[in-house]
């Protein structure tokens, strides 16, 4: 028996890192599956992996109509949406915020916090009716800390805590419950890529200024989120709403 054994979930930003981890744990963990992302290859790659339960469907979170039709096919290809986690997000412009570019800076806050809301929006929806759900959004320790030189993130991430939190007291009473997650560095390849890669040029010693922020002595990794988000996902968190949830290795404890 799992811990997620009948209950429908939808991930979006399943492709790859975290929400790739989280719909390898939930599957295996007894749930049914509708994994979203822009990236079709990876996404497709991914349910193939897991299986039977699990199936794939383009979705950008940005686009409201895109949100809306994933939303409908989890519910008439699983029967009901009883969870969701909302992973999809990028780490967008980086930079002091009097050098940013206004452009970079709606990218982002259109894919880290409005397709939080569109996707919380439909799904609350769907659930309030049903009289019960849960659903995941991706924050993170930037959602609760300031990071310099990346105003546009942290701002994005404050927010989508701040609307788990609101929507967590409007949905109450209907059954259904809203948390955020909010990990640090975690092994990913976005982390990889536009991070260590692009923004810290892989320069050993600011890595390892990184790491040594994380009083646990090391970056997470996604197996490790997951495990997290799948707990705050399943009837195991049932008295958990509002919360932002730290799985950081205690780099926002200080």
């Amino acid at each position: 028996m799992g811990i997620l054994d009948d209950k429908t979930i939808m991930i979006t930003g399943a492709a790859s890192g975290i929400g790739r981890a989280t719909a390898v744990e939930a599957g295996a963990e007894g749930a049914r599956l509708l994994l979203t992302d822009v990236n079709d290859e990876q996404g497709e790659a991914v349910a193939a992996e897991i299986g039977d339960g699990a199936t794939y469907l383009h979705c950008d979170v940005t686009d409201e109509a895109s949100v809306e039709a994933a939303v409908k096919a989890a519910v008439s290809g699983l029967g009901r949406l009883d969870c969701s986690f909302n992973c999809a997000g990028i780490l967008g412009v980086v930079g002091n915020i009097g050098e940013l570019p206004l452009d970079g800076w709606k990218q982002l806050i259109d894919v880290d916090l409005n397709g939080v809301f569109l996707c919380t929006k439909h799904q609350i929806n769907v659930m309030a009716e049903q009289g019960s759900g849960s659903i995941l959004n991706m924050a993170s320790a930037a959602g609760l800390i300031g990071w310099p030189g990346a105003s546009g993130y942290v701002a994005a991430k404050h927010a989508v805590v701040g609307l788990s939190k609101a929507a967590a007291l409007e949905y109450a009473e209907q059954g259904v419950r809203v948390n955020s997650i909010c990990p640090s560095y975690v092994i990913t390849p976005l982390v990889e890529k536009d991070l260590f890669e692009d923004v810290l040029g892989n320069d050993e010693e600011l890595i390892g200024a990184a790491r040594a922020n994380h009083p646990i002595g090391r970056f997470a990794q996604p197996e490790e989120i997951a495990a997290a988000a799948v707990w705050l996902l399943s009837d195991k968190a049932s008295f958990v709403t509002g919360s932002a949830m730290s799985v950081d290795g205690g780099y926002t404890a200080p």
